[in-house]
């Protein structure tokens, strides 16, 4: 789980006796799902006072796009890609690759920013399989993030080099048939 500590951002004046490190976690599973654990954890750590934002690669139909994040709450931004429907294949048309691309540059931005303490990047993974955000772009944002930002990577098929680098993995998948 993530520290409920608050954590120094640009503007913050709290100094700690020693760093506040942020973690590099993974949610995965076989399947294409809702990681209903990381939603929670993300809502009751904004509830808390903790700058979060969800950034949602394939989702999309409600036109809401990096310039109309949703705000749950004073800390909690969500925004998704700025399209009319879900991406679930890797052929795009060019809008709808420049929608996703103009995404993974706020995101990017953003996050250097150092306004929120945790990010959770959901279905990242399979942006990367797509071919649509590249992996080797992904381990480099994730190197030259501000060291106190947690980051939560989401989706099936995650990369190996990412398990790498993650803190912890958490593997989500059935322990019996029905």
């Amino acid at each position: 789980m993530v520290v409920q500590l608050e954590t120094p951002t640009l503007n913050s004046t709290l100094t700690l006796p020693y760093a506040v490190e942020g973690l590099i976690q993974v949610f995965t599973s076989p399947n294409r799902n809702f990681f209903t654990s990381v939603m929670a954890q993300s809502l009751r750590i904004a509830g808390q006072g903790t700058p979060v934002l969800i950034v949602q690669f394939l989702k999309g139909g409600i036109n809401q796009g990096q310039n109309r994040p949703m705000q749950m709450g004073q800390h909690l931004d969500w925004i998704r890609c700025d399209l009319p429907r879900y991406i679930d294949t890797p052929d795009l048309d060019e809008a709808e690759n420049q929608a996703l691309q103009q995404l993974w540059q706020h995101t990017q931005q953003i996050v250097s920013a150092g306004k929120y303490s945790l990010v959770v990047l959901d279905e990242l993974s399979l942006a990367i399989k797509f071919g649509l955000i590249p992996e080797t772009e992904v381990l480099d944002f994730l190197s030259k993030r501000p060291p106190h930002i947690d980051i939560i990577l989401t989706g099936p098929e995650m990369p190996k080099s990412l398990l790498d680098v993650a803190d912890q993995i958490t593997e989500i998948r059935r322990s019996h048939q029905p």
